[in-house]
């Protein structure tokens, strides 16, 4: 299968979907920030000063899945029909891990929603954290899972 967002003069398109069924979907993304102590003491404890670290990254995780198709210029507009955001902390390792699940009944997937999802609720604990920590990493982003759809289930569990 080769390329699908390019035509046979290689022009970037949008990819006509109006001929595929409408199937339920679910795509799960996964990313993880790492900090330093202090960063991860004040988000455990709920003690920085900027607030609800988590809670606040789940909402902007949230937001960012309904935004996508304004982000990324050939993803379709979605009727997303649920979004969720979770967080799990690594205190051995000074890590936050982030998913972020998306559900819709379409003709598309919702990875790339997902995936930019996860990538903003890293880059809010960044941004709410960084006095503390101006050396945090994010890395690890990669598409967890996938149900649904023409080409049908995966797992990646790095």
């Amino acid at each position: 299968m080769g390329l699908t967002h390019f035509d046979t003069k290689g022009n970037a398109i949008m990819v006509d979907v109006t001929n595929k069924d409408i199937t339920e979907r679910v795509d799960i993304a996964k990313g993880r920030i790492k900090v330093n102590k202090a960063v991860f003491e004040a988000v455990k404890n709920g003690t920085s000063k900027k607030g609800d670290v988590l809670g606040v990254a789940r909402v902007a995780g949230i937001m960012a899945t309904k935004r996508t198709s304004d982000l990324i210029p050939m993803c379709h507009v979605l009727m997303i029909t649920k979004s969720s955001v979770d967080f799990e902390m690594f205190e051995e390792k000074l890590e936050i891990e982030a998913t972020c699940m998306v559900k819709v009944s379409g003709k598309t997937g919702v990875e790339m929603e997902a995936l930019t999802g996860v990538t903003v609720a890293l880059l809010t604990i960044y941004d709410m954290c960084k006095a503390l920590d101006k050396t945090m990493e994010i890395g690890q982003i990669y598409l967890h899972k996938k149900t649904g759809g023409k080409s049908g289930n995966i797992e990646n569990n790095l």
